[in-house]
C-alpha cells in the first residue's frame, strides 16, 4: 500500500491542475491561483513522502511529469491567455496577442521533458522547475485581488506580461544551476543557501503576500548563483 501513496499524492496534484483550468477559464482566476497552490503543495508533498517512504517508481516518474505537465505547463499558459485577453484591448494590441501566453506551456514541456532524461538534475536542477515558474504567473491574479501597491495597472500591461512570457520561458530551459530543498540532513554547514533562502522567502512573504512571490522566485536564481559563497 505505502509504495501508492505518493502516486496519489500526485493524483492530487493533477486534480487541482484541473480545477485550476476550469475555474481560469471561467475568469475566476484568484480561485484558479489558490488551487495552483495547493497544487505546488502536492507536488512537493509527494517527493518528500516517496523519499520518507523510501519508495520509487518508473510509472511514479512519469506520473509526476503528466500531472506537472497540467498542473505547471498548461495552467500558467491559460492564466497569461486569460490576462493578456483583458489587456489587449487597452493596449491597442492584435485580438491574436494572448495565444503567445502558451509559450510558457511549450517550454514547461520542454523543461519536463529535458528534466526526465538529463542525469545532471538528480540532486540539483539545470534551468528554472516548472512549478517555480508556475507560481510567478499564479501569484499574479492573487496580486491583483488583494491590490495593496496600486500595481494592477502595471501587471495588466500587456507588454509586461509578453515580457514575462518570454523571461520564463527562456528561464525554464536555460542552462542555469539552481539548488534543490532536498534535505540529506538538517545540518546548517551542509543547508546554508537552503536556510537562507527559506528565512527570507518567509520574511517576504509575511510582509508583501502574494506580491512577494516574484521576488522569491527571483531570490531562489540569486541564491543559486554564487555556488562558491553560499553552500
Amino acid at each position: 500500500m505505502k509504495r501508492h501513496l505518493p502516486n496519489a499524492v500526485t493524483c492530487l496534484n493533477l486534480l487541482c491542475g484541473c480545477l485550476a483550468l476550469t475555474n481560469i477559464f471561467a475568469g475566476r482566476l484568484e480561485i484558479g491561483a489558490w488551487f495552483v497552490a495547493a497544487a505546488a503543495a502536492a507536488d512537493f508533498a509527494d517527493g518528500l513522502l516517496a523519499r520518507a517512504l523510501r519508495v520509487s517508481s518508473a510509472i511514479g516518474k512519469d506520473l509526476d511529469s503528466l500531472a506537472d505537465m497540467v498542473s505547471f505547463g498548461v495552467v500558467p499558459g491559460a492564466i497569461f491567455f486569460e490576462l493578456l485577453t483583458r489587456s489587449v484591448g487597452a493596449g491597442g494590441l492584435p485580438e491574436w496577442v494572448p495565444y503567445f501566453g502558451f509559450a510558457v506551456s511549450i517550454f514547461s514541456a520542454l523543461r519536463l521533458a529535458k528534466f526526465n532524461n538529463d542525469t545532471r538534475q538528480t540532486t540539483s536542477f539545470i534551468g528554472l522547475p516548472t512549478p517555480a515558474s508556475t507560481l510567478v504567473v499564479a501569484s499574479l491574479p492573487l496580486i491583483l485581488a488583494y491590490d495593496q501597491f496600486g500595481v494592477a495597472p502595471i501587471i495588466l500591461n500587456p507588454w509586461l506580461l509578453l515580457g514575462l512570457t518570454a523571461l520564463l520561458s527562456g528561464l525554464l530551459v536555460a542552462e542555469l544551476p539552481l539548488f534543490a530543498l532536498k534535505f540529506k540532513n538538517l545540518r546548517w554547514a551542509d543547508n546554508r543557501r537552503r536556510f537562507l533562502f527559506m528565512l527570507l522567502a518567509a520574511g517576504l512573504l509575511l510582509v508583501l503576500k502574494a506580491a512577494a512571490v516574484p521576488l522569491v522566485v527571483l531570490l531562489y536564481v540569486l541564491l543559486s548563483v554564487p555556488k562558491t559563497a553560499v553552500r
